[in-house]
């Protein structure tokens, strides 16, 4: 459990710095540099990446049950990430109505998919995990309207075009990983 919270601590402590200290990461930026910010941004996030996976593997070796889930919480689980992947897609596809109307997908769509893996999973290290992730997200969330609102950030219109594009890739993402992706890559097949 401590890699799993070590790396919580350093991939959510980097992704926080603009919720914490918008004025400090400001200011590292014109000291240091883009690519030399980046640069280091990116040696932590992977560090901290691969601490919660090390970690988390190692805790679910000895999992410590909190409650157990009612079976219906994996169908809610399964339509939940659907709509994180569609949301997620939709942080890259320009001019869909999810962007357009939510302003911040990819962040809405972990805050999904933790949310999902949270009333699903009743174990310590899955309340910790998907915990931390949920509760970033609606941190992360707030800040960035607020960062918004104080620059007065206008989205772009939207298409159907575009929108029913967005929805139709992220399904298929869903499709490929829950059906063999999350398999393959977490050893747990959701769908058998």
């Amino acid at each position: 459990m401590p890699y799993l919270i070590l790396g919580l601590v350093i991939f959510l402590g980097v992704h926080s710095v603009r919720i914490f200290a918008e004025d400090w990461r400001t200011q590292r930026l014109a000291k240091m540099g883009e690519g030399a910010y980046k640069g280091i941004y990116s040696v932590l996030s992977v560090v901290g990446f691969g601490l919660i996976i090390w970690g988390f593997g190692i805790a679910r070796e000895t999992p410590h049950l909190l409650w157990t889930p009612p079976l219906g919480m994996r169908h809610a689980a399964s339509l939940l990430t659907l709509v994180a992947f569609v949301l997620l897609v939709a942080a890259y596809v320009p001019g869909n109505a999810f962007k357009s109307r939510l302003h911040h997908p990819m962040v809405l769509g972990v805050k999904t998919w933790a949310l999902a893996h949270l009333i699903s999973n009743g174990n310590v290290a899955h309340v910790i995990l998907f915990g931390s992730f949920l509760a970033w997200g609606v941190l992360d969330y707030l800040a960035a309207r607020r960062r918004d609102r104080a620059l007065g950030t206008v989205y772009g219109p939207s298409s159907a075009g575009r929108t029913g594009i967005t929805a139709a890739l992220g399904l298929v993402a869903w499709v490929g990983f829950a059906f063999w992706g999350h398999g393959l890559l977490i050893g747990i097949r959701p769908f058998g």
